[in-house]
């Protein structure tokens, strides 16, 4: 492996990836757009040096739902606004899974309770790369946006699950995300 490649998240990895306030997922169904999508940190928990459990909460569309039942193909990536310029990105294949599913069960109550708790991404990770991020500028944290939250809160769970009905059923591509539907 290259110099900056690794084969699994170290120590040092995961302490980075612990002080981030945010970071990036990017999917690809094998034709149509790539994603990417900012998330928040809280999402995210590292199970072990090669897997990473994120819960993907509603938005306007669900790209990453639709390419993750194409392809599994995924990276998740962090880069320092602060002081120690750094991006890392961890490599793998990932499953999605419903509220409907057994596994669910297992991973939710890692995460903050959230009406709109829509998937749970359970990546396999078989590459973390590091570059410099000497090109990423200089950030302040401000504090994370309650309007995600506020929002869930206002349509209630039957709101949020219209929502889904309405917004999230398809990609921009028109590929199903089965967040309903068994596929």
């Amino acid at each position: 492996m290259a110099k900056n490649q690794y084969e699994k998240i170290e120590d040092w990895h995961q302490s980075f990836i612990e002080e981030q306030e945010m970071f990036f997922a990017a999917t690809a169904a094998p034709e149509g757009r790539v994603n990417m999508a900012p998330k928040d940190s809280a999402s995210l928990k590292i199970m072990n040096p090669n897997r990473i459990v994120w819960v993907n909460l509603t938005g306007a569309e669900n790209e990453t739902g639709a390419h993750l039942a194409e392809s599994p193909r995924m990276t998740l990536m962090w880069c320092s606004f602060g002081k120690r310029p750094m991006i890392l990105r961890a490599y793998g294949t990932a499953e999605i899974m419903h509220p409907r599913d057994p596994a669910w069960s297992d991973l939710i109550d890692l995460f903050p309770s959230r009406l709109g708790s829509r998937q749970i991404i359970d990546l396999s990770v078989d590459t973390v790369l590091k570059s410099c991020g000497f090109g990423v500028p200089f950030y302040e944290f401000v504090g994370h946006r309650e309007t995600l939250q506020r929002w869930e809160e206002s349509k209630g769970e039957e709101g949020v699950h219209q929502h889904w009905v309405e917004n999230n059923q398809v990609s921009i591509d028109g590929a199903s995300t089965y967040l309903l539907t068994e596929k």
